[in-house]
């Protein structure tokens, strides 16, 4: 069983594909493609942290069966536009705002938005986040997570590691 990390998924939302210039022709073509996408590299016992964004403005009819299709036991942490349609989708394992979980040996801070400081910046933590779509100046131990940044799908956390120079 391995751990992904994802974000920003924007089911359903016309405005990503221009607004964060996705490689898509359409929505439907966009949401086929992260759903190929994550269960391609996501195994069924898989856990997935998705922080945040998951779809925007679409009701629970369209998005439980895409939650539905995505491999793997998925925990939700909100981000702002996940209102209470998307929190009490059947799917989640859990919903928060935020969690602190070990992974690999490492503590990390999972939340849909980026940190300044976290608990344990100075102690080796790293802050796994979404909401930027890529744009922000990197930071040490902070990384963005969200699909425009990894290929339009999850990523675990040694090659998360391995793009950020740490390997332990």
């Amino acid at each position: 069983m391995a751990a992904f990390f994802t974000s920003d998924t924007h089911f359903g939302h016309g405005g990503a594909l221009g607004l964060f210039r996705r490689p898509f022709g359409s929505v439907e073509e966009m949401d086929r493609a992260l759903i190929e996408r994550w269960n391609a590299v996501v195994g069924p016992e898989d856990e997935v942290w998705h922080l945040g964004d998951f779809a925007v403005r679409r009701p629970a009819s369209y998005m439980a069966p895409v939650l539905a299709a995505l491999r793997g036991r998925k925990h939700l942490i909100a981000g702002n536009n996940d209102g209470p349609a998307t929190r009490s989708l059947g799917g989640w394992v859990t919903v928060g705002d935020y969690a602190e979980i070990e992974a690999d040996g490492r503590k990390l801070v999972l939340c849909h938005y980026p940190f300044r400081v976290w608990n344990g910046s100075g102690k080796g933590a790293l802050n796994l986040h979404g909401h930027s779509h890529g744009r922000l100046k990197p930071q040490a131990r902070q990384i963005d997570v969200g699909v425009d940044a990894w290929d339009f799908r999850p990523v675990r956390l040694d090659e998360i590691l391995a793009r950020s120079g740490r390997r332990s």
